[in-house]
């Protein structure tokens, strides 16, 4: 599921609001024990570009 998570997103990246809209979906689907992978991985490949919306996103959950 996270890789499939990585792919969706890379293929929205182009539009914030798909973006936003598929990370919050990825983090309901994603298991607990891989959230913060993927918060990391949005940071290192997306930080740049929707900084903003990968701290709402995650921020909204709890990491622990």
């Amino acid at each position: 599921m996270f890789e499939m998570c990585k792919q969706i997103l890379e293929k929205v990246s182009f539009d914030k609001s798909l973006f936003r809209k598929e990370l919050y979906k990825s983090i309901s689907w994603i298991k607990k024990e891989e959230l913060l992978a993927l918060q990391v991985w949005c940071f290192a490949s997306f930080g740049h570009l929707y900084q903003d919306v990968i701290s709402e996103a995650f921020d909204s959950i709890s990491l622990s």
